[in-house]
């Protein structure tokens, strides 16, 4: 009769290796584990950080543009004329804008604060229509208005504020601003598309034209445009805001440098996923190390078993499913602890976790794929063995 090797017998016959040297086992599970994990990993955190840009695109709107001065001809600063914030809110299109403009002015928390220590920290002219324009948020008190611009209040940016040691505008605190005593009306929450503002402290027009001598002229203006006419809308601000000198005019769209964060995302993960396609071939060199050194140590019972009956095509299988076994509970622990880095990083960072199905799907495959391939030279050379020289030899 034909030797028979029944598909129930070969699942107890290709793990007796596994059960009699767990400690190997393991240590073959882990190095597909840690490529299958890496891998995961890198496409998890790289979607929930791709979410998290797109959903903060969504939040702002791609109709968010900014005219700011550009420079002459010369290389020197230009700037924008006193017309400009009016000129821009009048331009076809254009939904909503806010001038702001740059102060040589410092604040501190008193006026105890050597002068050189500012923390980084800038004072800024601005129109009460800001906050609407950039559809930002107030994390405690009110913004300016047109009564409040008259007055020395003063509404902080997130880091400004931070920075300062004001947490709340209730007790009314004060901070020393271009020498004087202003009052903290509000205080910003986080600005994502112009964090130039989370380090500012934000006064009226009026108030500082009489304290510190403003000119009028802006040096920033954010326009919400129609966003169906957001690029018609960014070739027109050029001229609205200096018809003598467009060329002078910086205009850009905020969303652009998220967008292009989202391409530099892409291509680090291209890089980690060859770095974590590496470890995992590493792993797989692993496997098959352990196989070949198993086929020597296993010689006696490879040639009892040829003696028996079983066939090469019997033990090449006991073998090559053996492996498969190694690769699949690798893909396994990899797929487990690259969602749990995942899930990790995203808490940290507040994101929403998101490990995408063919991330899991795939990086099974692949444990397994390559567990399969590091399998096929130990399982032939298993096979090719004779009996009387596997037993000679045992």
């Amino acid at each position: 009769m034909r030797s028979r090797l029944r598909v129930a017998d070969l699942l107890p016959v290709s793990t007796v290796g596994l059960r009699s040297r767990p400690g190997r086992a393991a240590l073959s599970i882990l190095g597909v584990a840690i490529g299958i994990a890496a891998m995961v990993a890198v496409l998890g955190v790289t979607r929930s950080s791709q979410a998290d840009v797109l959903a903060r695109i969504d939040r702002v709107g791609t109709n968010l543009l900014t005219v700011a001065n550009g420079k002459t001809i010369r290389g020197e600063e230009a700037e924008l004329p006193v017309t400009a914030g009016t000129a821009v809110a009048r331009t076809d299109g254009v939904l909503t804008s806010a001038a702001t403009a740059t102060l040589d002015v410092r604040i501190y928390r008193n006026g105890r604060i050597p002068p050189g220590r500012t923390g980084g920290l800038s004072v800024r002219v601005t129109d009460p229509a800001l906050l609407a324009t950039l559809d930002g948020t107030l994390v405690d008190g009110r913004f300016l208005d047109a009564a409040l611009a008259r007055y020395p209040a003063v509404v902080l940016g997130h880091y400004a504020a931070t920075s300062l040691g004001i947490r709340s505008v209730t007790g009314h605190p004060q901070v020393y601003l271009g020498h004087r005593w202003y009052t903290v009306v509000g205080i910003m929450a986080p600005v994502k598309l112009a964090p130039e503002l989370d380090a500012s402290a934000l006064i009226g027009a009026p108030v500082a034209a009489a304290q510190f001598g403003y000119d009028g002229k802006p040096t920033r203006i954010f326009v919400r445009a129609q966003t169906e006419r957001t690029d018609e809308v960014a070739g027109l601000l050029g001229r609205a805001a200096n018809p003598a000198h467009p060329e002078e005019v910086a205009v850009s769209r905020p969303s652009e440098a998220l967008t292009a964060r989202l391409a530099v995302t892409g291509g680090a993960t291209v890089l980690l996923l060859g770095l974590g396609a590496v470890a995992l071939l590493v792993g797989g060199i692993g496997i098959a190390n352990v196989l070949v050194i198993s086929v020597l140590e296993r010689r006696g019972e490879i040639g009892l078993r040829r003696a028996l009956g079983a066939t090469r095509r019997h033990v090449a299988a006991q073998f090559l499913v053996e492996s498969l076994l190694l690769g699949a509970g690798g893909g396994a622990a990899g797929v487990l602890l690259g969602t749990a880095v995942t899930y990790v990083m995203a808490t940290f960072r507040g994101w929403q976790t998101l490990v995408p199905a063919a991330a899991i799907g795939a990086g099974l495959a692949a444990a397994i794929l390559i567990g399969g391939l590091a399998g096929v030279y130990p399982a032939l050379r298993a096979a090719r063995l004779s009996p009387a020289a596997a037993l000679r030899t045992a």
